[in-house]
């Protein structure tokens, strides 16, 4: 999936993610959500840089920052990102939002099934985050079209997405 990914040029790229963010805020979930999380995308991942900045400027956005084995949402502010664990952009907010607050969170991911399995890069951070009895948000996984797949394996930690949309 990584290499598909990277195989797109920065075109083909952009307008799918233009068009997989457009879905996201045409969700009823979103248009009521006060609080979203979303990604500061990897090169493989969709973009966000747009959507961070227009978010932002009308609803609280927050972001994920890795901090030993745990993640947390903090709030952002698009011109602030640093780069953290992983070669990642991170906030650097000193008090992390509450998981019950965050009333949507979009999800990255290497693979999803049309029902919601989500395949991760391997560690479990959105995982143990989702999975987390205080977080209560809707769940919305997002990809390129060449990463809806038929079948993923599933294990008893694993959290489905409420919606998946591609581009």
């Amino acid at each position: 999936m990584r290499r598909l990914n990277r195989a797109l040029d920065s075109q083909q790229r952009l307008r799918a993610s233009a068009a997989i963010f457009s879905a996201v805020e045409r969700l009823p979930e979103f248009r009521a959500a006060r609080t979203v999380a979303v990604f500061a995308a990897l090169p493989d991942e969709p973009a966000t840089d747009e959507v961070l900045a227009r978010w932002a400027s009308t609803r609280r956005v927050v972001l994920p920052r890795v901090e030993d084995d745990a993640m947390r949402f903090y709030a952002c502010r698009p011109d602030a990102l640093v780069f953290g664990a992983f070669g990642i952009l991170e906030p650097q907010g000193e008090r992390p939002c509450p998981a019950g607050e965050i009333d949507l969170v979009v999800c990255p991911g290497v693979a999803f099934t049309a029902d919601g399995r989500r395949l991760g890069r391997g560690r479990g951070y959105y995982d143990r985050y989702l999975g987390d009895p205080a977080f209560r948000g809707f769940r919305v996984g997002v990809c390129y079209a060449h990463q809806l797949v038929d079948d993923l394996p599933v294990e008893p930690h694993d959290v489905r997405m409420d919606r998946v949309i591609t581009g």
